[in-house]
């Protein structure tokens, strides 16, 4: 293998150091203050110099919350790295990590799963974040009966969007090497899988921005709480 040339290595530097300065904008000031000019200023070169390597800001925003997404997921896989190869324990686990990088990273979250860049974060399945999640409830699948609607409690409305979300779900679900029977994904499943994500998310963005009703002096019991209510509707345990 020949070592990439000199120009090469300054334009991968140079990248780095766009990206890396993109992300201390965003941790320090939020997903408003990354703009190429301030980038520029921080670096010292000027904002038409940055076009060489991303042709917009939106450009630059989507890399820069690929970096996220990937730090995520490379950070839940930790998590649950030493845990029993058992769906529901690394499930749970996934869902609490989640919570906790989102309080620990409010810039980042808000730039991933709280802009219009990011609101359709979990639809890209393919994504590391989503590809993590999906195999673990791809195991809970295999390895549960779960309780789940019948088909035909599925609102009329919604079932050609959840035919869609099915489809991709299947694909990542075999990319991951999940194996588990086929039919145990029907619609009602792909309805509640929906359900379990919404609720997730929602609980997290109101704890993020902080709009409970009310405060709470314990929120990681309200969290747990909602959990293990999830897992009891379908028939798993949180713990």
């Amino acid at each position: 293998m020949t070592n990439p040339s000199r120009r090469g290595r300054e334009r991968a530097a140079t990248d780095q150091d766009i990206r890396r300065t993109a992300r201390a904008l965003l941790v320090e000031r939020g997903p408003e203050a990354v703009t190429l000019r301030a980038i520029a200023r921080e670096l010292g070169i000027t904002a038409p110099a940055l076009y060489r390597y991303y042709g917009s800001r939106d450009d630059l925003v989507e890399h820069l919350r690929a970096d996220v997404v990937a730090d995520l997921a490379a950070g839940l896989a930790e998590d649950i790295a030493q845990l029993p190869d058992e769906g529901a324990l690394q499930l749970f686990a996934i869902c609490k990590g989640f919570r906790r990088w989102a309080l620990a990273h409010t810039k980042e979250f808000t730039l991933v799963f709280a802009s219009p860049a990011g609101d359709d974060t979990l639809s890209r399945l393919g994504e590391p974040f989503g590809r993590i999640f999906l195999a673990a409830a791809g195991r809970v699948l295999a390895m549960h009966d779960l309780v789940t609607p019948s088909n035909d409690v599925v609102p009329v409305e919604l079932r050609d969007d959840l035919t869609s979300f099915q489809e991709e779900l299947l694909a990542v679900l075999k990319e991951s090497g999940a194996t588990f029977p086929l039919e145990k994904l029907d619609l009602g499943v792909t309805y509640l899988m929906i359900q379990f994500w919404a609720r997730l998310y929602g609980h997290v963005t109101l704890e993020v921005f902080g709009n409970y009703p009310i405060p709470f002096s314990k929120p990681d019991v309200l969290f747990d709480a909602m959990l293990a209510d999830l897992a009891r509707e379908i028939g798993l345990t949180a713990d």
